[in-house]
């Protein structure tokens, strides 16, 4: 068995179904042995930025290792962004590139990275983006020169992307070993590490005993879920914790959907672009069990100083890393999210009794309209519209701009619906490119990629890679003509704006050209006709949904709204 023909049998293993890549010629051995395979499909995207941002969707939800690969040199550094997206928002990714001839380092070979005699160091680059193994603290990047070492080097990756905190891992195989005539002799099937970490009780007790007495003190209580419960499959136990203790609710933007959010208790988003219910609730709060949250600049309004005080923290966590980075927590457990709910329902069920139910929401709770008196399209109109037709099992994944805080302000999700937002890397292009990964890997889901006119202007392309293997996205396109965010802190920093506006192509001719289904829209009845033909095609779709450059997102730097922020300004600009 050749060296790549060992790669993709070694996956097969795992279950690994799908494999996204770039062609080149360190990668043809890899691109052979898929091509052979009838358990990976190999989705050859037009760009290795693009394959990366797929195998990150095709992990988002799942517990599948999401996997990329690439030819050496410039092919392998396009795999970066998506490395880099990985390692912050958690995904488990397998990165497989090519390497040029060891026995030919310094001697300036085609696509050498060794670092030597004025080349690039893959290395250094490598190891800057993975996941660093949690035995040693040394990141997981790795470079196969003999072709015995292949299985374990492989089984070490996959351990290290999947154990505990899930990341991003690296093999490159050196050119010396790819020659048809080479075998690998000692292949042997591949294991899949056990997954989660199962928290200490004593931490567990601890904890559980400040929300007991919280409760029968009748202190408020909120839970503010991040991206960590939705990645542990939290859903079932946060929905049953909080309906049996009456605790209300709150999300990041990367939480949304832990729980049916028509549900009385899911009060809204928490964060700078969220719901005036969510930030009066947490400023009352009394105790605060964040479950899941890395405490994110836009999550945690700059990182605003006095988020915490007077409160009690509890800190739920798969990484003791994410603990005290900023935020001083009272007490920590340790332990993915689905297990430490668990663990703190199963001690609270047997002391507390029955609770009472209450209404958490203000009288003016219903504070997700839209006002606007003018005719074109209005954003938030087009979200509501979305969550309105959203089929069961929805995916929804925004990109880069404002149009992700549209999105999250105005989608509402029902249960077993997912959305998300680029993570603190933040690139744009993921949401335009990781929706392909996202729909592949989960076919019987529809699949809604969200996005603004200038992140799909980034990698747009890719919609000849889903037309190519037939993976049905529906690509919203919200199009302004204008980087909104950028043009809006141009305006609050500088009180001018410059290079912020751009033309935009016949979107709809595009989509045709690449042989999808194309729309243009700039009323809401357009939209409605458009997104329900869109989802029912069965086709990659694109919606170039012309809206309105009035429309501003819901924003405040400030954790009590946008007075606070306003009065917070003008203090700090005249001293007072």
């Amino acid at each position: 068995m050749r060296v790549y023909e060992a790669v993709v049998a070694a996956l097969e293993t795992i279950g690994v179904d799908a494999a996204y890549g770039g062609a080149g010629e360190n990668a043809a051995g890899m691109m052979l042995a898929l091509d052979a395979s009838d358990k990976i499909r190999p989705i050859i995207a037009k760009n290795e930025q693009g394959a990366s941002f797929m195998a990150c969707g095709h992990a988002m939800f799942t517990d599948k290792l999401g996997v990329c690969f690439a030819t050496a040199g410039p092919g392998a550094f396009n795999l970066i962004s998506g490395m880099c997206v990985a390692l912050t928002d958690s995904y488990p990714l397998l990165a497989i590139s090519g390497y040029s001839t060891v026995a030919w380092e310094g001697r300036g070979g085609l696509n050498e990275t060794s670092g030597l005699a004025r080349t690039p160091d893959s290395r250094m680059m490598f190891r800057a983006v993975t996941k660093k193994d949690p035995a040693t603290g040394e990141p997981a990047d790795f470079l196969v020169t003999d072709p015995d070492d292949l299985m374990d080097t492989l089984q070490k990756a996959i351990n290290i992307a999947f154990e505990g905190r899930p990341g991003p891992v690296h093999v490159a195989i050196a050119e010396d070993i790819t020659d048809p005539k080479i075998e690998v002799t000692n292949f042997r099937p591949l294991r899949l590490p056990q997954m989660g970490v199962t928290p200490d009780p004593g931490t567990l007790d601890k904890a559980a005993e400040v929300l007991e007495h919280a409760i029968k003190t009748e202190k408020t209580v909120v839970l503010l879920a991040g991206f960590g419960a939705i990645r542990a499959r939290a859903n079932e136990i946060t929905e049953k914790f909080i309906e049996r203790f009456q605790i209300p609710l709150l999300t990041t933007m990367d939480g949304k959907g832990i729980v049916d959010e028509e549900n009385p208790l899911a009060i809204g988003l928490y964060c700078d672009s969220g719901h005036k219910a969510a930030w009066e609730l947490f400023s009352e709060a009394d105790v605060v069990l964040a479950v899941g949250n890395s405490f994110a600049q836009h999550a945690t309004f700059d990182f605003h100083d006095g988020l915490f005080d007077g409160k009690t923290l509890i800190h739920v966590n798969i990484d003791a890393g994410e603990f005290d980075k900023f935020y001083k927590p009272d007490h920590v457990v340790l332990g993915d999210a689905k297990k430490v709910l668990q663990g703190l329902y199963d001690r609270m069920d047997k002391i507390i009794g029955p609770v009472p139910s209450r209404d958490f929401r203000p009288k003016d709770y219903d504070e997700r309209f839209v006002i606007s008196p003018q005719k074109q399209l209005h954003p938030g109109e087009m979200v509501q519209k979305i969550s309105q037709m959203l089929p069961p099992g929805g995916i929804v994944l925004a990109d880069a701009g404002a149009h992700a805080a549209w999105a999250g302000y105005y989608l509402e999700l029902k249960q077993g619906q997912n959305f998300r937002k680029p993570g603190t890397y933040g690139p744009m292009g993921i949401g335009v490119c990781g929706a392909i990964g996202a729909k592949y890997a989960e076919m019987n889901r529809p699949v809604v990629a969200a996005v603004g006119d200038g992140s799909y202007l980034m990698t747009g392309f890719e919609l000849m890679t889903a037309v190519q293997y037939d993976i049905p996205v529906v690509w919203v396109i919200f199009n302004d003509r204008e980087f909104k965010l950028i043009k809006l802190y141009q305006l609050s920093a500088f009180f001018k704006t410059g290079l912020v506006e751009f033309d935009n192509p016949d979107y709809a001719a595009y989509a045709h050209a690449c042989g999808a289904e194309g729309y243009v829209v700039d009323r809401l009845d357009e939209f409605e006709e458009a997104f329900r033909a869109a989802l029912a095609s069965g086709k990659p779709a694109l919606i170039d949904a012309r809206i309105t450059r009035l429309a501003l997102p819901n924003y405040s730097p400030h954790p009590e709204g946008v007075l606070a922020a306003i009065w917070s300004g003008i203090r700090e600009r005249f001293g007072l």
